[in-house]
């Protein structure tokens, strides 16, 4: 007669339960990782937003404070 296994017994419930377990795990560690990543994206997002917004401000400050441009004049040609 076989010694009693230690351990869990190798039936095909315990075998799918521990599949559907590591499944779960995954899941979660795949949405964590997503809500990092749009978490990054939207920091990233409104730093751009905020620098673009800067730069415009700039560019508008810049072209009120400079002096006007002068029309070329044109040369008439001989020939």
């Amino acid at each position: 007669m076989n010694p009693p296994r230690r351990g869990a017994p190798r039936t095909a419930k315990a075998v799918f339960e521990a599949s559907e377990r590591r499944n779960v795990q995954v899941k979660l560690q795949i949405s964590a990782e997503s809500a990092a990543n749009d978490a990054k994206t939207a920091r990233l997002k409104a730093l751009r937003l905020e620098k673009e917004a800067l730069d415009a401000e700039a560019a508008h400050l810049k072209a009120q404070t400079a002096p006007p441009l002068q029309a070329k004049k044109r040369s008439k040609k001989s020939g």
